[in-house]
């Protein structure tokens, strides 16, 4: 069980990672003068030295020889890379096209569609409250597109691109450093061709756009990897069940962005579809509290139990070990009784055999003595 001070310092990596999250649409908009696609390939290059250095300081690299000798795995990883790509290039656009409120829909839906691939891939049973928040989930769907006239697909492309990658991600079981480093080192190559074409070609704003410019698209690195840390440290401290609820923050302050930061408008269609979606997360969390206060109230159960008959079965341990050297006691006793009982009567035999040597030596013994008595003192 984690102490207090775990948990409080577990709140607050918690809430930094996702404070920083949701607050990263502020820096993509600083850099709005650079393509979205310049953006995404500085995130994905100087992501890598940040990973190298948080590996150096851990002195963690045991993974990598055993990465490479598995194909399978460095495939998912690729996988792995090109999702998150995709996903980074998407949120990326969107925030600087002007549809953070949309984005921001995409991470309150992702969880749904987190439980939708688990029953359609993996094949996991769902409980009722589950099909329940997940029926709502795509109610809302349906109305946002009713209401515009068109799928929202940014919302569902950012939901899909990133349950996708937590699908495979769990495939390849490498923790977030180590995953992180795997994958930006699979970015590398295409990131930096990239960005060496458009230096060719006079299109780089690195170059270009000032030392300010180039100062915040060399910190694409730090803004990704910072609040990844700041999430590992919490998700050591925390229950996934406070982890779960955590995770709404980033998408939280994202909307708050959007309508006072952004000022993008919220007409009443699109309140409906994120009250459906708010409410279908509701559901969802109350089903996950009440299914974690369950199972620890088992788990409390089961553990009164075993110590209860760890209890019997120690005491009945020692009553049996009592009940044996009782035994062993009054067996020493028996025996030794019957030892002196043995000495005794050998005792008695031989003072009996050698009472009439002892008379006949007394005899003889006293016999000269008697005689001078009789005939008075010698001369």
């Amino acid at each position: 069980m984690q102490s207090r001070s775990d948990v409080r310092t577990g709140l607050a990596y918690g809430i930094a990672a996702y404070t920083m999250w949701g607050l990263l649409p502020l820096y993509w908009h600083l850099l709005d003068a650079a393509a979205p696609s310049e953006i995404l390939a500085h995130r994905m290059l100087w992501s890598l030295p940040v990973a190298v250095i948080i590996l150096a300081v851990l002195r963690r690299w045991a993974w990598v020889g055993r990465l490479l000798r598995e194909p399978r795995k460095l495939g998912l990883v690729l996988v792995c890379a090109v999702v998150i790509s995709s996903n980074w290039f998407l949120y990326i656009w969107a925030v600087n096209s002007g549809h953070v409120l949309e984005a921001s829909l995409g991470y309150f839906i992702n969880p749904l569609v987190s439980i939708a691939f688990g029953v359609l891939v993996l094949r996991e049973r769902l409980r009722v409250l589950q099909w329940v928040a997940v029926g709502v989930g795509a109610l809302a769907v349906v109305v946002m597109t009713a209401a515009y006239g068109k799928v929202p697909w940014i919302a569902l492309g950012l939901a899909l691109s990133f349950a996708t990658y937590g699908l495979v991600k769990k495939r390849v079981g490498l923790d977030g450093i180590e995953g992180f480093s795997a994958e930006t080192a699979m970015q590398l190559l295409p990131a930096l061709g990239y960005l060496v074409f458009l230096g060719a070609h006079g299109e780089s704003s690195f170059l270009t756009g000032g030392v300010g410019q180039a100062l915040l698209l060399s910190g694409c690195g730090v803004a990704t990897a910072v609040p990844l840390i700041c999430f590992g440290a919490a998700a050591m401290r925390l229950p996934l069940t406070v982890i779960g609820m955590m995770q709404y923050l980033a998408p939280t302050f994202q909307f708050l962005l959007g309508l006072t930061v952004f000022h993008e408008t919220m007409p009443p269609e699109r309140w409906a579809g994120f009250a459906l979606v708010w409410g279908a997360l509701a559901v969802l969390t109350w089903d996950a509290l009440r299914t974690a206060r369950r199972a620890r109230a088992a788990l409390a159960t089961a553990t009164a139990r075993a110590r209860e008959a760890a209890a019997e079965e120690t005491a009945t341990g020692r009553a049996a070990t009592d009940a044996a050297a009782a035994g062993t006691v009054a067996a020493c006793g028996a025996v030794s009784g019957e030892a002196v009982s043995g000495e005794a009567v050998s005792g008695r035999v031989a003072a009996h055999e050698a009472a009439p040597a002892a008379a006949d030596t007394a005899a003889q013994s006293a016999a000269p003595t008697a005689a001078p008595e009789a005939s008075g003192p010698t001369p």
